[in-house]
């Protein structure tokens, strides 16, 4: 009689255990389920709010931004290179001194045909301003001729690949072939003002902004150059800040 009732109760027992079993295997399948519906939920939202971000650009297709940029390849080009003082008095001769430099200011227009793709036109100034001075073999100055310059007008229309789109940020890439005026006191080749190719290139830039107004800042390069004696820029603009409007 002992052994049968034994018998009874592990069977019981094993009942039970099938039956906490089947629940928890239930639990676990509606687990799966709340997980797998989660990710097409999640999936469902990137693809929504990366659709969205790119009919921003069908909205707002217009970017129109202004900035500066720096002027390395100048000011190591055009710089003090100091006078003669151990030359007879009478030894006179004409230095470049007292040099200025304005920086590159810019503006730029582009319109956006979809989220990674636009074309533009980009409008870039800058110049260096120095005094001509005249001084004896002992260095001291005999006149000085203020604000002699040249200035550089570049017009460049520009292609922009954006490859990367965030709410705040977004990155991209532009590439841009156009004409450069160099004009001043400087005569070259007889000639006040000389027009030359020009190009520009935006290695990587990044702009930080939601919504219509934005900053942005760009690593890349610019040159404008007829041949290897008339070199107006080359490496200049390499790196720039500007603030824009899209519309």
């Amino acid at each position: 009689m002992l052994s049968v009732c034994t018998l009874s109760v592990s069977a019981q027992e094993l009942r039970e255990v099938h039956h906490v079993q089947n629940k928890i295997d239930s639990i676990q399948y509606e687990m799966q389920d709340y997980r797998d519906s989660m990710k097409l939920e999640m999936k469902a939202y990137r693809d929504s709010l990366r659709e969205a971000r790119r009919h921003a650009y069908d909205d707002i297709p217009h970017d129109l931004r202004i900035g500066v940029g720096d002027q390395l390849f100048e000011t190591m080009m055009w710089r003090d290179r100091g006078h003669y003082q151990n030359m007879p008095e009478w030894y006179e001769a004409p230095y470049d001194e007292n040099f200025r430099y304005t920086q590159h200011c810019f503006v730029e227009y582009v319109y956006n045909f979809n989220y990674w793709y636009g074309l533009g036109l980009l409008v870039d100034y800058s110049g260096v301003i120095w005094d001509r001075v005249v001084r004896n073999g002992q260095g001291k100055e005999i006149s000085r001729e203020l604000d002699r310059n040249f200035h550089n007008i570049a017009i460049i229309p520009t292609v922009r690949f954006s490859y990367f789109h965030h709410d705040y940020v977004s990155l991209y890439s532009a590439l841009g072939v156009g004409l450069n005026v160099n004009t001043g006191t400087e005569l070259i080749k007889g000639r006040a003002t000389v027009v030359a190719p020009a190009a520009n290139i935006t290695l990587l830039g990044m702009r930080v902004g939601k919504g219509c107004f934005y900053g942005a800042v760009e690593i890349g390069a610019m040159a404008a150059l007829n041949n290897a004696y008339e070199v107006y820029m080359f490496g200049s603009r390499l790196f720039t800040a500007s603030i824009g409007v899209r519309f």
